[in-house]
């Protein structure tokens, strides 16, 4: 029932945002690259199981299945050789009998020490090296989250979700949606739904450059960016998972499906207005310490070389994980998106929890 009705909400509001001005496409696709080692190595394919503090981002759902009184955890990535930096912090806990758990988490994406050089040249034509200013360009997502257990096997989530962008001075927006998400486990299965922006999320964009700054664009045929309003339509992940023990080995096996709204992509299945992306993802533990993971993602179509037939990409990701207590360590040597081996990147993530909770 509840699932039927998720649907129904995401299909209203989604055919009326289609009545306005079609929003661009990939708005506030920051916040869907991805956080923590254990799920980049799968592929992200993780929104049935997941069962940490992770699942802010992932599932709010999964809040409910946190295995300790408090649960902290944070994640580091340099992407492009370096140039972007990537942070995620995180902190969850349950309360009320194991009943309801809150979360938060915080995401930062950036390029740091960008040179400013439109007040490199003086008055009177000469170069002055003095007046180039650094500045950052940062994206920015506050996710709290809520999550309640209606019985073992069901539970439900959302999120209040705040977006920031800055440009250094010359531009920033805010932005607020909200998400929703459950789980059901059935067995050995696990069955997840989890809609991103399902209100559609809104950004203000304003704009502040000096007139010094507005004569160089006009100098140099640059167009003048006025204060507009960006919309995020929603996104939805269908997810179903499989795990099963066998003495000191576990497997947990899962397979997500992402529906996007905001027009064709090169997705595996790419049409007009929804695209969709399946991503997949293994796991193996051993002794319940040590693991090994990998995943796919990214499934693309793309052209050949003298562009006459089309070939099917994938992007492969692998990791490991150890496990010591209530500390646990992440690897993941990830592509987030271009499918090259020189853009991999190596992510270490960490989640430290406090106290064994009481079951």
């Amino acid at each position: 029932m509840l699932f039927r009705n998720l649907i129904l909400i995401f299909t209203l509001l989604f055919f009326t945002n289609k009545t306005k001005a079609q929003p661009p496409k990939y708005s506030n696709d920051f916040m869907y690259i991805g956080v923590d080692a254990r799920a980049l190595g799968l592929g992200s394919a993780v929104s049935a199981g997941v069962s940490d503090l992770t699942a802010g981002y992932y599932n709010p759902a999964g809040l409910i299945h946190i295995p300790n009184t408090f649960q902290v955890g944070f994640m580091h990535a340099e992407y492009f050789a370096g140039i972007a930096k990537y942070d995620y912090l995180s902190a969850a806990f349950p309360f009320d009998s194991n009943r309801n758990a809150l979360g938060i988490s915080v995401i930062r994406f950036a390029v740091d020490d960008i040179p400013n050089t439109l007040s490199l040249l003086e008055p009177d034509g000469s170069v002055n090296y003095d007046n180039v200013k650094s500045f950052s360009v940062g994206d920015y997502g506050i996710l709290l989250s809520y999550a309640r257990r209606f019985n073992n096997r069901f539970s439900v989530g959302g999120n209040a979700k705040v977006v920031h962008h800055k440009a250094g001075s010359f531009a920033k927006s805010w932005g607020f949606g909200i998400d929703l998400g459950a789980q059901y486990f059935l067995r050995d299965w696990r069955f997840g739904i989890s809609i991103k922006d399902i209100t559609s999320t809104f950004n203000a964009w304003s704009f502040g450059f000096s007139e010094e700054d507005l004569a160089t664009f006009q100098l140099t045929g640059n167009e003048i960016p006025n204060n507009k309003l960006e919309i995020t339509l929603p996104r939805i992940i269908l997810a179903v998972g499989y795990s099963k023990a066998w003495k000191k080995i576990e497997l947990n096996t899962e397979l997500n499906i992402d529906l996007t709204t905001d027009g064709k992509r090169n997705t595996l299945f790419g049409f007009d207005p929804i695209s969709f992306d399946p991503h997949l993802g293994l796991e193996l533990g051993f002794a319940k310490t040590v693991y090994v993971r990998t995943g796919i993602n990214n499934i693309q179509r793309e052209l050949n070389e003298d562009a006459t037939k089309t070939k099917i990409t994938v992007a492969p990701n692998a990791g490991v994980g150890l496990k010591i207590k209530t500390i646990a360590i992440d690897y993941a040597f990830t592509d987030p998106g271009a499918r090259s081996q020189t853009n991999y990147s190596h992510i270490i993530s960490a989640k430290i929890g406090i106290n064994k909770k009481q079951r």
